[in-house]
């Protein structure tokens, strides 16, 4: 055979090794309006940029006749190219080959676009769709699984890990997508459970269905399994690429700086007004954040689940901030337990990768009651302190209102390590507020003695001149300022440079 031969062969290869499961099954899935393993990368990543690792592996199971059934890739499209010019590695499960069944073959792709990863500093992208462990390999299967849950903990802080779920995800597979740091699924196209609806049929004998049990609308509003809810998959992928944007390639650098055209002095009258006279009203924190940060774009995570805290990401000055903020238009901004598991998950994250922490703190205290106390609200609530006083990136808070008690302390209070804290002449920082406080210290006094009290309480209690005269607030401003004074606080501690305790790593209450 000649050269011209080998080449042609080479190319003819090639060509089948594209057509995945077959030219008729992606046709199938095309008439069902979902994309190919591959149209999802050429989407995720900069035109022309991707290059294609073990394109030729198959599996090599031969029992239930599985020697009859070998295709090129074997059901997974791995290899790396670049988002908005950086590099970032990425696999995705082909449905068209065996269901995108996981195999010993495969398996060992996905660990080897995760080790490259992970030896040259670039995020990994896993595109999720698959029927689960190949039946036919058994233990084989389940080990692939293993060796990939190893390296999503290696991997774990040191490279970013993002996830979408763009089909079926069971069993095994979920803890993969657990395991990374974002999630996004697709409505009523993305499915994630342990056990499915059959399986909970026959042992619970409970009939649900299984977007009801699994679905993008459960995990991103009930579970909170899921960070980001698309559309459609294009809308997913359009996400994972603005994502990446906020992010770091690597823990050893900074998030990438954007060109700032919005003017860093610029001072917003409108937010004078949106603190409400009277405490007891709610008003939506986003309307504080939004015209603050840069072009007034704040990208929310998780916005459906635990709505009674708001995290996400934007840019002040052109740098890369993780926003923390209580939400009193939700439950007045109480912290209970799926708003402390949220929160201190993005703390980390951000702490992980060297992004600053702004902290928006307008909080009543902790949600009472006995369901909150029975499924473990100090256990819960102390993941959130724990977070905050663990991390070492720039730390900044800005109190516009209530900062009551235990849920003061843990929102990146001055002592539990905050770099900046600001308030607002709104800010009310004391144990409790003023009806609590007068009913346990003049619980005895009649109606006239308490409206007294609760009116010196007031006086003296409900504002943020205590806190500053003892130092714990740096700095009381008026909101307009608001923008500027978060810039310059970020400008300050760009440098900040603190390391804790020496120690293998921390037990924190999980």
């Amino acid at each position: 055979m000649g050269n011209k031969e080998r080449y042609d062969q080479f190319i003819e290869r090639n060509r089948q090794a594209e057509l995945g499961g077959g030219a008729d099954k992606l046709q199938k899935r095309r008439e069902a309006g979902i994309l190919s393993a591959r149209e999802r990368i050429e989407m995720l990543l900069d035109k022309g940029t991707f290059v294609e690792i073990d394109k030729f592996v198959v599996h090599h199971c031969t029992d239930f006749e599985m020697e009859k059934h070998k295709y090129a890739g074997d059901g997974i499209v791995s290899g790396y190219g670049k988002v908005n010019g950086r590099i970032v590695f990425v696999y995705a499960y082909d449905f068209t080959i065996l269901g995108g069944s996981l195999s010993a073959a495969n398996a060992q792709k996905i660990v080897k676009v995760q080790s490259l990863a992970l030896k040259n500093g670039a995020p990994i992208v896993a595109l999720n769709d698959s029927g689960g462990a190949r039946i036919q390999e058994g233990v084989e299967s389940l080990s692939g699984y293993a060796s990939i849950f190893y390296q999503n903990t290696m991997a774990s802080g040191v490279v970013p890990q993002i996830s979408a779920i763009l089909g079926p995800c069971a069993g095994g597979a979920c803890y993969s997508p657990a395991l990374t740091d974002f999630i996004f699924m697709v409505k009523e196209k993305s499915h994630m459970f342990v056990t499915g609806p059959d399986v909970v049929r026959t042992v619970t004998h409970e009939e649900v269905s299984k977007e009801e049990l699994g679905g993008a609308y459960t995990h991103s509003s009930k579970s909170g399994v899921c960070h980001f809810l698309g559309n459609t998959e294009e809308e997913v992928i359009l996400g994972i690429r603005e994502l990446l944007g906020f992010i770091p390639s690597n823990n050893m650098e900074d998030a990438p700086k954007s060109a700032v055209t919005d003017d860093i002095h610029r001072e917003e009258e409108a937010l004078q007004s949106v603190v409400p006279d009277d405490p007891n009203l709610p008003y939506d924190i986003k309307d504080l954040i939004e015209p603050v940060v840069d072009d007034h774009y704040f990208f929310e995570v998780m916005p459906h689940f635990a709505k009674n805290i708001v995290i996400g990401f934007a840019r002040l000055g052109g740098k890369s901030v993780g926003i923390v903020a209580n939400q009193p238009a939700y439950l007045a901004g109480v912290l209970d337990i799926d708003a402390s598991d949220k929160a201190a998950r993005f703390i980390r994250f951000c702490d992980c990768f060297n992004i600053p922490l702004i902290t928006f703190e307008d909080v009543p205290g902790f949600l009472p009651g006995c369901v909150q106390e029975h499924n473990g609200i100090i256990r819960h609530g102390a993941k959130i302190v724990y977070a905050f006083a663990e991390a070492t990136v720039p730390k900044i808070t800005l109190i516009t209102r209530k900062a009551y008690g235990g849920a003061y302390i843990v929102m990146s209070s001055k002592l539990t390590g905050g770099d900046v804290n600001l308030a607002y002449p709104t800010a009310e920082i004391a144990v409790m507020g003023e009806e609590g406080a007068v009913n346990i210290l003049y619980r005895k006094a009649n109606p006239e003695e308490k409206a007294e009290a609760m009116a010196h309480y007031r006086e003296n209690f409900a504002n943020p001149y205590k806190a500053a005269e003892l130092g714990y607030i740096d700095e009381i401003i008026l909101p307009k300022q608001t923008r500027f004074k978060l810039i310059q606080a970020l400008e300050m501690t760009r440098n900040k440079n603190q390391s804790n305790p020496p120690k293998k790593h921390g037990n924190m209450p999980l």
